[in-house]
């Protein structure tokens, strides 16, 4: 410090003030960091509950606040680039308007749509059931994509390509999402390499540093002691079932797999009975409500009806898993790939029950039985606005979620806490109180997550509404996990956490890009409603905009959409993955290198 206070001296005015200011630009960043934090979303929730649980189910809310604030950017786009626009050139704001071209070369009968308002005297419940199903009057609103009929808007001078935003902005929230999970997931998948690239630097964690220091209540650092012991019994009981592997006679292996494989078929007999099941549901619920609202047919059991899908899809997503915990006993696996197991067919029966539901929608849309429907390219009778259809679907979805959730709060977990607390029956207390299990909660979430990014191209403001929902479910959660449900005795470490709950997440937006991919790409859009109206498909709007460019960025554009330039790219980029690829084995070479000079370090100190 002596020395550079002396060679302060011989520095010219000019780097004094630099120097200076640098000093104080970084002391003013890191005070506006300091205070930045405080304006965290749930900032001192999140910091009570990984007090009194411990950092793994920290990270399950941590996990929900980030899905808050993806939902509310993604809304955010939506509301700014598709939204906005069309409600201003509608109402005239800003000196704006609108123009609709004409359509051509569409038969009259395709261009028929008459949304199932309410008419005459209505009662409070018909606006509680259009609430809770998405027709009616929300049916007409900027909810759902039939409300978006406009196909330039002209605000001020401006000119504003509305089909072409509301595709671009479709593509922007997929990207923003992926881009992000992604981001978010590579410091976990670093930590877990390394934790998987050693057993024993694994068990030398647990032992010197596997503390969790944030624990402050005395029941939880019970717990916590309880974990780790849990998991030196699991890392010995992995021990002891690798070297009873190892030690199986041929016909104990052929038992074994024998069982496998019966169990599998099990497995694959579930999974098709409620793929099944939600096929005919949909099918009968559509065939049976669009018929009754074109007829202005108005009961409860059509309201049922309605929601017959969404009920199919729960009691699938409540009743697979509870069979598969039961027969992955049988399966004799080591208990880490039993948990991997296990949540990889329940990951897959949530989202794959998804997948089915649009299968049946798609294969009603897309039937044709006479030249009148052949000449629209989907059931114009059934679904005059095929996509506000489709919205509906994820909106009722999502409000059904919601519900349940709600409901095995409120009717199960606080009546079973009640009589825990209050009645000393030997079977109650045996009971004892549900478990807070991360896992299943991060499915919940995730199930969610997936309704939203699908829906969200069909109904523009669903991420509004699944923001709303997850920042209820934050504190729903909150209050049972401090009062009606007890942490779980198998947590999750919080790096292998937040990796995992991403990997899934990751998964669920992957197979959302199916679906989308489809409705934009292959199934004709409808020709009564939407922006895409004059279009044969959503995706004819990015030639047809590119054809209105000039020549010369015409054809830069067609070159690069053409093979000429997507094979030679194509093998630039495999060239580029070798390179990381040997690269990456370099590294590894020369980390197992250093490792051996540590090891003789350790066992000759002169080396």
């Amino acid at each position: 410090r002596d020395r550079q206070q002396a060679d302060i001296k011989y520095v010219s005015g000019w780097k004094q003030w630099k120097r200076a200011s640098s000093k104080s630009l970084k002391k003013v960043l890191g005070e506006v960091k300091e205070l930045s934090s405080y304006l965290v979303l749930w900032r001192h929730d999140i910091h009570s509950i990984e007090g009194k649980f411990g950092t793994g189910i920290q990270s399950y809310f941590s996990f929900l606040r980030f899905l808050v604030l993806l939902n509310f950017i993604i809304f955010i786009l939506m509301f700014s680039f598709v939204t906005v626009p069309s409600i201003i050139s509608k109402y005239g704001i800003f000196n704006s308007s609108f123009a609709k071209i004409p359509l051509k070369n569409i038969e009259p009968h395709c261009t028929v749509y008459e949304p199932s308002g309410n008419k005459g005297l209505v009662y409070f419940y018909t606006y509680l059931k259009d609430l809770l199903s998405g027709t009616g009057f929300l049916e007409v609103t900027s909810l759902f994509y039939g409300y978006y009929t406009i196909d330039t808007a002209w605000i001020s001078i401006m000119r504003y390509n509305l089909p072409l935003a509301y595709l671009l902005a479709t593509f922007a929230y997929l990207a923003l999402s992926f881009i992000w999970i992604i981001k978010r997931s590579v410091a976990g998948f670093k930590q877990n390499l390394v934790h998987a690239e050693d057993q024993f630097q694994s068990y030398c964690n647990k032992v010197f540093a596997g503390w969790d220091f944030c624990i402050t209540d005395p029941n939880a650092a019970r717990l916590k002691h309880r974990s780790l012991l849990y998991e030196l019994q699991t890392d010995l009981e992995e021990e002891r079932l690798k070297q009873k592997i190892a030690d199986r006679t041929m016909k104990e292996k052929l038992q074994i797999y024998s069982l496998r494989v019966i169990i599998n078929i099990i497995v694959i007999a579930v999974l098709s009975g409620c793929f099944y099941s939600i096929y005919r549901a949909t099918v009968f619920s559509q065939e049976n409500s669009n018929v009754s609202i074109r007829h202005d047919i108005r009961t409860d059991s059509i309201w049922a009806m309605q929601y017959l899908p969404s009920i199919v899809i729960t009691l699938a997503n409540f009743i697979a898993p509870q069979i598969f915990s039961l027969l992955i006993r049988f399966e004799d696996y080591t208990p880490a790939f039993e948990i991997r197991l296990t949540l990889l067919r329940c990951v897959f029966v949530r989202l794959a029950n998804i997948g089915v539901l649009l299968f049946s929608l798609w294969s009603q849309i897309s039937y044709c039985d006479t030249d009148k429907c052949k000449a629209c390219g989907y059931n114009y009778e059934l679904y005059p606005c095929w996509e506000s259809e489709v919205g509906q679907e994820m909106y009722k979805l999502m409000i059904f979620d919601f519900i349940i959730i709600l409901a095995v709060t409120l009717f199960l977990d606080f009546p079973r806490k009640l009589l825990v607390t209050h009645c000393s029956c030997k079977p109650v207390q045996w009971c004892g109180l549900q478990e807070f299990g991360i896992s299943d909660n991060v499915l919940e979430i995730v199930y969610g997550q997936t309704i939203c990014w699908i829906g969200t191209f069909f109904s523009p403001l669903l991420p509004a509404i699944a923001t709303v929902k997850y920042f209820i479910i934050f504190y729903i959660k909150k209050i049972s996990l401090k009062h009606t449900r007890k942490p779980a005795a198998r947590p999750f470490r919080a790096s292998s956490s937040n990796f995992f709950f991403l990997v899934v997440l990751l998964i669920g937006l992957v197979l959302a890009f199916i679906p989308l991919g489809i409705s934009i790409a292959h199934i004709p859009s409808s020709k009564a409603c939407g922006p895409f109206r004059s279009f044969n498909t959503t995706w004819a709007v990015v030639p047809d905009t590119i054809l209105g460019f000039q020549t010369g960025l015409q054809q830069v554009l067609f070159g690069i959409a053409s093979e000429a330039f997507a094979v030679p790219f194509f093998m630039v980029i495999c060239l580029v993955m070798f390179y990381f690829i040997a690269l990456a084995g370099a590294h590894k070479r020369v980390v197992e290198q250093l490792r051996e000079q540590l090891v003789m370090v350790r066992s000759d100190p002169l080396f």
